[in-house]
């Protein structure tokens, strides 16, 4: 693959050229117990773009919003050079419902506070950060479409959202002439690969770039996770809470260990080490734009960017795929099959689409 930072991808169906690995801002302060302290985080922000990187991804309450306010900081010298993308709809102010949510007034309130924290006068990329099942889609996409002619926003994006809810608000868009979605923020990893389903599908065909958040599965990919983890507690350290954190997700399972161990044979071969193979692998994939990487210290961001340089062999591929594979259900496996090739094609040869 050989790829570096610097050797920008086109976010979706726009122009706006990004790096194929976002640094994902949620480490930056210390509020939740386990991320970066101010000095620590600059050191991150630093080795990344000094490398050629110019994607950044945070939210307006990512370490309660510390994350956005350390950015505005280490941002500010530079700030035309990078693509700054955060999120909006969780919940700003307990006990005030309009403080979240996907409606208008969250939307815009929350879009205030973020150029305030962010120290800037617009942001490149804002996605709908968790999807709202009471906020009608027109009621999103005008909004959106009223700060991008604003000149608050540039691009729109969604994350965490049903794939027919995208591809229908794409389609409104379009027929409306309001701004398109040019990006979906979704899980995905060699653990969790339910987006080839329909997220991964639906986002190639309607214009989408993917944008991969957890590419490690919480770190359970790293190879620093045992059985003993799968009963881990909670108590003061950081990295526990860390543990426990990814063990109420569900991060942490049988399942995903084995496929740890997987990772952990093929780094071996390839001489890399577990975290490279696994963000390595997301980036395999054709729809992927860039990777969403979590580090917490510098030299876990160093080890993390040596992933553009793994190459695979289509055996190790193929095992990887095998250790990890999801049952795709219907009608994916019904369409996928033979019986329905032969009574639609029969002996024809079809190319499909690259």
């Amino acid at each position: 693959m050989s790829l570096t930072l610097d050797t920008y991808r086109l976010l979706g169906r726009s122009g706006l050229r990004v790096s194929p690995l976002a640094l994902g801002a949620a480490t930056f302060g210390t509020e939740w117990g386990w991320g970066a302290d101010r000095d620590e985080a600059r050191k991150l922000f630093d080795l990344y773009v000094e490398r050629g990187g110019n994607f950044i991804d945070t939210a307006n309450t990512y370490t309660d919003g510390s994350s956005e306010r350390l950015l505005g900081a280490f941002t500010r010298a530079r700030r035309e050079s990078l693509v700054l993308a955060t999120k909006y709809t969780t919940l700003r102010r307990p006990g005030d419902p309009n403080s979240g949510g996907a409606h208008r007034k969250s939307l815009f309130a929350s879009v205030e506070a973020s150029l305030r924290q962010l120290d800037t006068d617009y942001i490149d990329v804002l996605y709908l950060h968790v999807w709202d099942v009471t906020t009608p889609v027109e009621e999103i996409l005008r909004g959106m479409d009223d700060l991008v002619r604003q000149g608050k926003i540039l691009y729109v994006a969604v994350s965490t959202a049903p794939a027919w809810q995208v591809s229908r608000m794409q389609t409104i868009a379009d027929l409306r002439g309001w701004s398109p979605l040019v990006a979906l923020q979704i899980e995905y990893n060699l653990i969790e690969r339910a987006g080839e389903r329909d997220l991964i599908p639906m986002a190639r065909e309607m214009g989408l770039g993917v944008i991969p958040f957890s590419p490690l599965a919480g770190g359970v990919l790293t190879g620093k996770y045992g059985r003993d983890d799968l009963t881990a507690t909670d108590d003061s350290s950081g990295e526990s809470t860390r543990k426990s954190f990814n063990v109420a997700l569900g991060m942490v399972t049988g399942r995903g260990l084995a496929i740890a161990d997987v990772v952990k044979e093929v780094a071996t071969e390839t001489g890399r080490t577990p975290a490279q193979v696994g963000l390595a692998w997301t980036l395999q994939n054709r729809s992927v734009t860039a990777s969403i990487i979590g580090a917490r210290t510098p030299a876990q961001l160093e080890d993390n960017l040596g992933a553009l340089e793994v190459d695979f062999t289509a055996a190790q591929l193929a095992r990887l795929d095998e250790a990890s594979a999801i049952e795709l259900g219907y009608p994916h496996t019904l369409l996928a099959s033979d019986h329905l090739r032969r009574v639609t094609a029969g002996d024809l040869k079809i190319a499909t689409r690259p």
